[in-house]
C-alpha cells in the first residue's frame, strides 16, 4: 500500500475487484476527539481510515480493555451475562431456523458467553478470540477457541468445516478484508450460514450524522454497507441473503438484556428509547443504521 496522508487519495486492495483501486479522502472524524481521517473506495464504497493504527492490535484488545481502564473500552461482558443470555438465546433460536446443529463459529468470541449458549442449544462450539486475556477465560469455560488475529487463527480449522459462523460487532475491526472473506468463504459449508452484524453506512443514521457518526471509532477500521457486503459476499460463492435492517431478535429480548446495566428504577425509562429505535428499525427500515446480514453459502434454500 502507498501512503501520502497529505493526499486526498491512497491505494489499498478493494475486498469486491481484490487488487489495489483508489481510495478518496472524504472527512476527518467529528466524533468525540478521534479525528479519523476517512477514505471511501470508488470501486465498492467501503470506507476505512489512514493510516491504519500502528498499536499491535492485541495490545488494543488487553485487560484494559474489558476493564474500562483504556481510552477506548468495552464493557465486561461477564459482569451482566445473565441478561446477555435474553439476546443470545433469541438469535440462536433465529438461526436455527437455517442451520438447526454443527460446528459453531464466533468470531471475537471474548469471554465464551454466546458460544456457551450455542452449546446448550446442540451446536459444536468453537471460537477465535485475539485478546490473550478474553480467551483464557473461555478456555478455562471448556471451549474450544484459538487466540490470535483472525487470519492466523483461522488457518487451524479445515476447509468447509463450519455449518455457522457469526461476527457479531466484529467484521468493522479486521484488517485485510479481501482476505478476511476469503477466509470465511472457504471454512463455510455449502448451505452453511455467515452472521454479521456492523453498522449500515447506508443507513439514514449514518448518512444524517456523517462525520459525526459515532460508528467512527479508533479500533474500527472499515465501515461496510448492506450493499457493498452482498457484492463482496457474491463474489466469494454466498447465494442468498436475509438482511435485518435493525436486529434479527425480538424487542422484548432487547429490553431484558438492558436491565443488566440497571442501577436503579429510574433506569426503566431508558426503555422508551429503545422500544422507539426499535420500532422505528421495523417500520421504516433502514431508517437506523443497525444491521445483521444472514448470507448463505453455495446452495439456495428452499
Amino acid at each position: 500500500m502507498s501512503l501520502d496522508i497529505s493526499s486526498t487519495e491512497v491505494k489499498e486492495v478493494c475486498p469486491l475487484r481484490e487488487k489495489e483501486c483508489r481510495w478518496h479522502f472524504l472527512y476527518h472524524s467529528a466524533y468525540r476527539s478521534y479525528n479519523l481521517p476517512i477514505y471511501k473506495c470508488q470501486t465498492c464504497k467501503l470506507q476505512t481510515i489512514f493510516p491504519k493504527p500502528k498499536q499491535d492490535l492485541e495490545e488494543l484488545y488487553s485487560e484494559n480493555y474489558y476493564l474500562g481502564k483504556s481510552e477506548y473500552a468495552y464493557k465486561d461482558e461477564r459482569t451482566t451475562e445473565k441478561y446477555d443470555a435474553y439476546v443470545w438465546d433469541a438469535r440462536l433460536k433465529n438461526i436455527q431456523k437455517f442451520q438447526k446443529s454443527g460446528n459453531f463459529l464466533d468470531v471475537g468470541c471474548a469471554f465464551g458467553g454466546f458460544l456457551s449458549r450455542a452449546k446448550l442449544f446442540g451446536f459444536k462450539p468453537f471460537g477465535i478470540e485475539i485478546s490473550t486475556y478474553a480467551s483464557e477465560y473461555a478456555k478455562k469455560r471448556g471451549l474450544e477457541v484459538v487466540q490470535g488475529n483472525f487470519l492466523e487463527a483461522v488457518k487451524k480449522f479445515p476447509d468447509k468445516f463450519f455449518q455457522v459462523v457469526t461476527l457479531v460487532e466484529v467484521i468493522e475491526h479486521l484488517p485485510e478484508p479481501d482476505q478476511v472473506f476469503n477466509e470465511l468463504s472457504r471454512i463455510l459449508s455449502e448451505g452453511g450460514l455467515l452472521v454479521l452484524q456492523t453498522a449500515n453506512f447506508e443507513g439514514w443514521q449514518a448518512i444524517k450524522e456523517g462525520e459525526n457518526y459515532h460508528y467512527y471509532l479508533p479500533g474500527h477500521l472499515y465501515y461496510y454497507s448492506e450493499s457493498n457486503l452482498k457484492s463482496i459476499l457474491k463474489v466469494r460463492g454466498f447465494t442468498k441473503f436475509i438482511s435485518y435492517l435493525g436486529v434479527d431478535f425480538p424487542l422484548l429480548a432487547k429490553l431484558k438484556k438492558s436491565r443488566g446495566s440497571f442501577q436503579t428504577w429510574k433506569d426503566y425509562f431508558k426503555w422508551g428509547k429503545i422500544i422507539s429505535y426499535h420500532l422505528k428499525s421495523l417500520i421504516f427500515p433502514g431508517s437506523t443504521s443497525s444491521m445483521v446480514l444472514y448470507a448463505f453459502k453455495g446452495e439456495k434454500l428452499e
